[in-house]
């Protein structure tokens, strides 16, 4: 009879559409929250020690991993992205973009290969029946070595990159929400291997590293396209197509997916399996943040977009981009006109019409 229940659960989310999965989700979730009768933070702390089962050692194993990160992106930027830029011929302004953008190219690369890996070509097939995710949990079961493997690489990752959006990124606009977007990503990574959701997790993980391949790989041939001085059309073109499949992959993928295979799973089907699953309101509030935020960066696709018709933009360029505001743009360039005529001056040179020629004995 439960084995019924749970196949009916599994057509009802398949038959349902986009507008109701969200809106059971969201009433499932808070006729959990209205049950719930003591979800105070002593329960909390008793249920992490129940139930949440990560040891110092795993830790290490994070801490040392995301140095690592650290160090392979700092040996890789000086003695290969750099080189490569330089042999390219690069603008300096592009060339000192590219390392970024390759770095998280060839990370996004690998981990969605890997996560493609897990759910088509191993038992962990989750993604065409997520409610399976939850099927058989335990608290404190063994995790599988290949997802274990999984969660320490990306757990890694994101504490690196914490850290690097501070101190090795270019500065943006939209930069303290993306220190957020890690911060909430790092503690799902940690918390739900503590907990055991690791299948879900590797669906969270599939459903946005994809974006992240396209959106590196759009802005690198934004930088290569006037390399050598001339424009090569042919990065243009790649950089177009690139740019309309990270639109469209962000809202199907984040947008439509995410909410359908792991929202709808985490707020309705993992009660079904586990009425007293551990945690809930904290993975499921967490997962409508990177809900929200996914929302914020697609508002930044849908304004380019709307400013490419519109002929606002007369070339494709990452929707991010740059580092500071307009504002600071205007008073950089005015700081540096005045650094170049002071500089000027003080070298007995005048400007006639915008060029600089020497000043007469």
């Amino acid at each position: 009879m439960e084995q019924e229940q749970k196949m009916q659960n599994i057509q009802i989310a398949s038959s349902m559409g986009y507008v109701d999965l969200l809106i059971k989700s969201g009433e499932q979730f808070l006729g959990a929250l209205r049950e719930c009768k003591d979800c105070g933070v002593a329960s909390s702390l008793n249920t992490l020690q129940a139930h949440a089962k990560f040891t110092c050692f795993e830790m290490m194993c994070v801490v040392v991993c995301a140095l690592a990160w650290t160090g392979l992106r700092t040996a890789t930027t000086k003695w290969i992205f750099q080189p490569f830029s330089k042999w390219c011929q690069l603008q300096p302004k592009e060339a000192e973009k590219v390392p970024e953008s390759a770095w998280k190219f060839l990370f996004y690369c690998a981990s969605w290969s890997y996560c493609s890996y897990l759910l088509f070509f191993t038992k962990h097939n989750f993604f065409h029946d997520p409610a399976s995710t939850f099927h058989g949990w335990t608290s404190g079961a063994d995790i599988p070595t290949e997802i274990a493997l999984l969660y320490l690489v990306q757990g890694s990752f994101y504490a690196h990159s914490t850290y690097a959006t501070l101190y090795m990124d270019a500065w943006r606009k939209d930069s303290v929400v993306m220190i957020v977007h890690h911060v909430v990503t790092f503690t799902l990574i940690i918390f739900s291997y503590a907990f055991r959701y690791h299948n879900i997790g590797i669906l969270v993980l599939f459903h946005h590293d994809i974006n992240d391949i396209l959106l590196e790989f759009s802005k690198l041939n934004v930088y290569f396209k006037t390399r050598g001085g001339t424009y090569h059309s042919v990065n243009g073109i790649i950089t177009d197509i690139g740019s309309v499949l990270f639109s469209v992959s962000w809202f199907w993928f984040r947008l439509y997916w995410f909410p359908m295979k792991v929202l709808y799973v985490t707020c309705c089907s993992s009660l079904v399996s586990n009425p007293n699953i551990p945690f809930y309101f904290f993975f499921n509030l967490l997962l409508f943040a990177l809900t929200l935020m996914n929302i914020y960066w697609f508002l930044y696709i849908v304004m380019f977009v709307v400013k490419v018709i519109t002929g606002q933009v007369k070339e494709v360029n990452d929707v991010r981009e740059y580092d500071i505001s307009e504002n600071q743009k205007v008073k950089v360039s005015d700081d540096t006109k005045t650094l170049r005529h002071k500089n000027t001056v003080n070298n007995k040179q005048h400007i006639v019409n915008g060029f600089v020629k020497k000043k007469r004995a």
